[in-house]
């Protein structure tokens, strides 16, 4: 076996596979009949996704399709197959080289299930939004069938769902901790994170008539393999976590004195010391042998522990391989990742961007709307990744903490050709951004320090002294794209971090007189320190400079625009209390959420491991460490959402009944102070049926609370509704 190589191969140097000589397809074709106007007698690689089928580089089975045709090879898609047969999978006949396996886009239990585990009425993915198009878990039965279809076809899984279960991780759906989605879905190999170079690298081993057991040494990528190889060094991981002060070092794995002596002052920030195990020389041979399956699966202490270590090893500069053992005895197999990819570069970016997308969904859609490609058809991607760090996000985890950056002239090349080419363009480009609005071309000042650094975020508790905050090349994209013909508006649709906002005046300026259509979505989550801590968020008063510097610019403009926050309820860390005086804010401030998002624990993520193990794994994890208050259950995650819909007269009687058990009582009436009123209009809240019979609300806090019914709102002293009516609507200010 090889170590990863450090330095990779230019994503478009390979020499291309001998089909390229069919040229390029309209559409990747998606049936037998497409690929014989194609000329074509077979597929080198087909493509499986949840998600429909559409030819824009905002969906993932388009990039990975379109990367893979110009480096010569025959791509098909089958997409949103029935998966209770095998024959879907057979429809496009056998791959020559391997099936690509992807759930899409989305997690597909996060596609498929509300944060309260209900099942969703769309799919924002399918034609028309049609529901039940894909499975629960669709990378483990899309794998599974497709080895049914070609049992001698490899099968490489990857996408957001594969890359967030590539290891032991805690399912919010069944709660419990579940085994490497790569054991379960029976595939050779799984890619991820940005898998481009992995995936290209895997197509063309392949047509070399490499074996798929054979790859073992690509970045980004994952495999099964039954023992660490004897030339390797074992790290026990529970022996390297070893918090403490320390600035950016010359050598992170330097021992304790030597970072002492050579290390500069620091001004108190923390970040994680690790003891040196082994040489430097030795390093590109060494794994950290993490808490097996079984074991994170019994001890959520240990999970914690094995999230911070994979959180901490997550730097393409400078992260080990970890390896982790699934079973016991002689079923015994070792989940081995390898390092996360390098980054690509502007030039691979801008090469990747620009390949013959059809911008448009398959034509076998015919009139049908896919909610999603609606939404975005319109918008261009500047760059990937987040250096954030949100625990409760999965974009760093998925796409790294490396800003990854197209050039100006590559962007404003793709909004020239929406306007010139896109269908039903009105000359309004509805976002252009990424995963955050206002990281272009933001990254650490030293390169040395970057591949050092093991800090979870750039910008908490503040932002780095090291990172570059000049917002001036995004300042200028932005003048040039709008000032383009035929372009009325650019919009800016991506979340702003407000943090790195206030940072640049100037870029506040250009974003509120040029790019906002009246209101403005950011995301402070929360305002109360508890959470805002176990969030890795910044503090409400930032949020309060930002709001000055857009109302300022606005006013100038002579704009009447509006910040619409947004907030999660029953986040780790989270109490009662803190949601309260959430509530109270949006009040005295005239906000009036029309829609609540609950805290959804998904795979991988810090917070995440917080909901299961109640630990705080951003801090070395030990049985006696720092314990997370957990909104758990039901009654709870009503009540934070409903304290977040504090306007809603559905919520009343819970609100009250909440205040009334804190204590609250002097919120509960219909002054300014005050948070619900004591009526209750006619037809909301609690309703029973029939002479006495209990409500729903009754019968859940009966069910899930053990709580006595309580009075049903004709059996209180009150006002008549009628007597009073409902505060209406106000306007943000």
């Amino acid at each position: 076996m090889q170590a990863v190589a450090a330095n990779p191969k230019d994503l478009f140097s390979h020499r291309k596979y001998w089909a390229a000589r069919f040229g390029t397809a309209p559409f990747l074709p998606m049936s037998r009949a497409e690929m014989d106007q194609l000329g074509w007698d077979e597929c080198d690689i087909i493509l499986v996704t949840g998600d429909a089928y559409v030819d824009h580089p905002s969906f993932g089975m388009a990039i990975v399709g379109r990367l893979l045709e110009a480096q010569g090879f025959r791509v098909g898609i089958i997409a949103q197959p029935d998966w209770h047969s095998v024959e879907a999978f057979r429809a496009l006949g056998r791959p020559k080289l391997f099936f690509g396996v992807t759930a899409g886009n989305m997690d597909s239990m996060v596609n498929r299930y509300t944060a309260d585990r209900r099942l969703r009425s769309d799919d924002a993915y399918t034609p028309n939004a049609e529901p039940a198009k894909r499975p629960d878990r669709s990378v483990i039965v899309y794998s599974q069938r497709a080895r049914e279809a070609y049992s001698d076809v490899p099968i490489v899984i990857g996408g957001i769902e594969a890359s967030l279960r590539r290891i032991a991780h805690f399912d919010y759906w069944s709660e419990k901790v579940r085994r490497s989605v790569l054991v379960d879905a029976k595939a050779d190999l799984l890619v991820y994170g940005n898998a481009e170079r992995a995936i290209v690298d895997i197509a063309h081993r392949l047509a070399a008539r490499a074996l798929i057991a054979s790859i073992t040494d690509i970045r980004g990528t994952a495999y099964l393999r039954a023992a660490t190889p004897a030339d390797w060094i074992e790290i026990d991981s529970t022996r390297i976590d070893m918090p403490g002060p320390l600035n950016p070092p010359v050598d992170p794995y330097a021992m304790e004195a030597d970072m002492a002596k050579n290390a500069p002052a620091t001004g108190g920030a923390q970040v994680v010391r690790f003891i040196r195990e082994v040489k430097n020389a030795d390093r590109a041979r060494s794994v950290i042998r993490m808490p097996s399956y079984d074991t994170v699966a019994q001890d959520p202490v240990l999970y914690a522990h094995a999230s911070r270590i994979l959180h901490v090893e997550s730097n393409p500069g400078n992260a080990r391989a970890l390896v982790q053992r699934h079973g016991e005895g002689k079923n015994a197999r070792e989940v081995w990742i390898n390092p996360p990819p390098i980054p690509l570069t502007m030039k691979e970016m801008d090469a990747l961007y620009e390949l013959p997308y059809a911008r448009v969904q398959h034509p076998a859609y015919g009139k049908a709307k896919i909610p999603a490609y609606e939404m975005i058809r319109f918008s261009v991607t500047i760059q990937r990744g987040c250096f954030g760090g949100c625990t409760f996000c999965s974009i760093t985890e998925h796409e790294g903490r490396i800003i990854q950056n197209r050039s100006e002239d590559s962007i404003i090349r793709e909004v020239e050709h929406i306007r010139d080419t896109s269908p039903g363009f009105t000359g309004v480009i509805s976002d252009l951004g990424g995963p955050t609005a206002n990281m272009y071309r933001l990254a650490c000042k030293s390169r040395e320090i970057e591949s050092a650094c093991r800090l979870p975020s750039c910008v908490y508790p503040g932002v780095c002294s090291n990172l570059n905050t000049d917002h001036a090349p995004l300042i200028g994209l932005y003048r040039r794209a709008r000032a383009l013909p035929g372009i009325k508006k650019v919009l800016i649709g991506s979340g702003v971090r407000y943090d790195l906002a206030v940072e640049s005046p100037e870029y506040v300026k250009e974003l509120a007189q040029h790019h906002v259509g009246g209101y403005l979505k950011i995301a402070p989550e929360a305002i109360g320190e508890g959470p805002l801590s176990k969030m890795m968020k910044p503090g409400v008063g930032t949020y309060y400079k930002f709001k000055e510097l857009f109302d300022k610019y606005s006013k100038e403009a002579g704009k009447e625009q509006y910040l619409i926050p947004y907030f999660i309820a029953a986040h780790p860390g989270t109490t009662d209390q803190d949601m309260l005086e959430l509530a109270l804010w949006l009040k005295q401030n005239g906000f009036r959420a029309d829609q609540v998002q609950a805290f959804l624990p998904s795979p991988m993520a810090t917070a995440t491991a917080m909901y299961h193990s109640g630990k705080n794994p951003l801090r070395k994890v030990t049985r006696d460490s720092e314990d997370v208050i957990i909104p758990k259950g039901l009654r709870v995650r009503r009540l934070h959402k409903a304290l977040l819909r504090y306007h809603d007269a559905e919520n009343w009687p819970l609100l009250r009944d909440a205040l009334r058990r804190m204590g609250r009582r002097d919120l509960i009436g219909s002054g300014k102070h005050q948070l619900v009123p004591t009526f209750q209009p006619a037809g909301t809240g609690l309703k029973p049926e029939g002479a006495r019979k209990p409500s729903k609300y009754q019968s859940f806090r009966t069910q899930h609370t053990g709580l006595p019914p309580v009075p049903l709102a004709s059996d209180r002293k009150a006002p008549a509704a009628k007597s009073k009516r409902p505060a209406r609507a106000a306007k943000p200010r």
